[in-house]
């Protein structure tokens, strides 16, 4: 499958819309971008299940900046609406097939039950007094490779 390119006004529906989908913020005077490009393309034709998207970073600011890109290429990975990757810098192909590989492999109940878990300790936190100090916040993310 070809990569798709999205918009601001695409991008929640796009989400939502599809059960894995990864997205490649990019620029077109980014050398490694330009790196990144053919091996996301390539690797794109061996995942018909996923859906493999890009944001151009300069036609779409606001995107990239309510998505907290500030390295590019930045590599999100969603599945079933949850972001469960995210990282800067051009991935090699046998590195973007683990991450794919990986995302395919979430236990998504366990996935879901964390981040249910983490709203629950957000919300608890944000309701104690001021002064009170909450648990960690880490992030459901898949390991780097």
């Amino acid at each position: 499958m070809a990569t798709l390119d999205i918009t601001g006004e695409k991008f929640a529906s796009t989400i939502e819309g599809n059960d894995i989908v990864l997205v490649d913020f990019w620029a077109e005077w980014c050398g490694p971008c330009k790196q990144f490009g053919p091996t996301y393309s390539a690797v794109s034709e061996k995942h018909p299940d996923v859906l493999f998207t890009k944001v151009d970073t300069e036609a779409e600011q606001q995107l990239a900046a309510e998505a907290g890109i500030t390295s590019i290429p930045t590599l999100m990975a969603f599945r079933e609406k949850v972001l469960v990757f995210s990282q800067p810098g051009a991935l090699n192909a046998q590195q973007l097939e683990q991450v794919v590989d990986a995302v395919k492999a979430l236990d998504m109940e366990e996935v879901h039950a964390h981040v249910a878990k983490q709203r629950e300790e957000a919300e608890a936190a944000a309701s104690k007094p001021a002064g009170s100090q909450g648990g960690p916040q880490d992030g459901t993310q898949i390991p780097d490779f």
